[in-house]
């Protein structure tokens, strides 16, 4: 691996990890458990939305994002078609000659975020400085007031469009999932949307090349997502984990035209720890590069999330501190991921 203006740039031909990739043995990946088919079932049940939505409130689907904050979404909402050509996209700019892809260096700013092709930055995990193991292109794509297709990859030639399609569809599951987790509870179906106010949309394309050592590194360390849902698609390599029950990490086998919801940390919050945000990970591998597509949901900034207040009685207290967004993200990127730490520091005593 070299350092070409500041940008990295990968080899095929790395045989020895250098130092700031490594994690402490504590961390390092479990390779001998896997997530059998019956695990599979109940922990990430495929679900069909169009069906979903006309169902009981508390239906397989919804038992399994709030026990374990994933599943599997085979929604034909997002055409097949669409998410297959995004892949595909995604893959044609990840895999293209470095120098094409220098040209879209990331740009950071933490009033707008960050934008472009970057690599992880050195994020303080258990008193140690460690980097993930990937390469990640950020797209700034909702609300439209962020969205600027010139800071996209032009090729191939209707990648922006591609690009701008998927998030439109995205944006529209990410609001109906949002509405039948509301349902379940037993709240207005636009509870959770109110709370969370209008999407800050990101799409985060993850290559993890080739690693020539992948029981030393993550390419990305364990965490929940910040915000309020995450909608992801994964090339057929694998290598995404999830905790399963607090203990065991699992790996998730990829479902061809499926979309993994996995909840986040806001969602968690405003439903008052009935809906749990999902604690992941991804592990390397040393033969094939492997490619992620995430799509965030995020509140802006500015708003306050709390427990939603149909939630709470005296048999019921808030189960977490309410703060704004904007400091939760703060405290995120200054402290480091450290699984769900952060969100644990929210929590109220019982």
């Amino acid at each position: 691996m070299q350092n070409d203006a500041g940008k990295i740039v990968y080899k095929r031909t790395i045989s020895i990890m250098e130092i700031q990739y490594l994690h402490s043995l504590l961390f390092l990946p479990n390779r001998n458990y896997s997530l059998g088919p019956f695990l599979m079932k109940v922990a990430f049940p495929v679900s069909n939305l169009p069906n979903v939505l006309f169902s009981e409130p508390m239906n397989a689907s919804s038992q399994g994002m709030a026990k374990g904050g994933a599943h599997h979404e085979s929604s034909v909402k997002v055409p097949r078609s669409l998410a297959s050509a995004s892949v595909r996209r995604y893959q044609s700019f990840s895999f293209s000659e470095s120098s094409h892809r220098l040209v879209f260096g990331v740009e950071t700013n933490f009033n707008v975020g960050r934008e472009g092709r970057g690599r992880e930055e050195k994020l303080r995990y258990a008193c140690d400085s460690v980097l993930d193991w990937r390469d990640y292109f950020d797209h700034h794509t909702l609300p439209l007031s962020r969205r600027n297709p010139g800071r996209w990859p032009n090729f191939p030639s209707d990648y922006r469009q591609v690009v701008a399609k998927y998030s439109d569809e995205l944006q529209v599951l990410a609001h109906k999932l949002l509405g039948l987790i509301s349902e379940s509870l037993g709240l207005k179906s636009r509870c959770i949307e109110d709370a969370v106010g209008d999407f800050y949309q990101n799409i985060t394309i993850s290559y993890y090349p080739p690693c020539p050592q992948p029981e030393l590194t993550l390419g990305l360390q364990a965490h929940s997502d910040m915000g309020a849902i995450t909608l992801l698609i994964q090339d057929d390599v694998g290598g995404l984990q999830v905790l399963k029950d607090g203990a065991k990490w699992v790996t998730v086998k990829p479902i061809s035209h499926a979309i993994l919801v996995l909840l986040a940390d806001q969602t968690e919050i405003i439903t008052n720890g009935k809906y749990k945000s999902c604690e992941h990970r991804a592990i390397t591998n040393s033969n094939r590069a492997r490619l992620s597509v995430a799509t965030f949901h995020d509140p802006a900034k500015t708003v306050k999330i709390s427990p939603a207040p149909d939630l709470l009685a005296e048999t019921s207290p808030p189960k977490y501190k309410g703060l704004v967004y904007g400091d939760y993200v703060s405290s995120w990127y200054t402290k480091g991921p450290g699984g769900k730490r952060n969100l644990d520091a929210l929590m109220l005593d019982s």
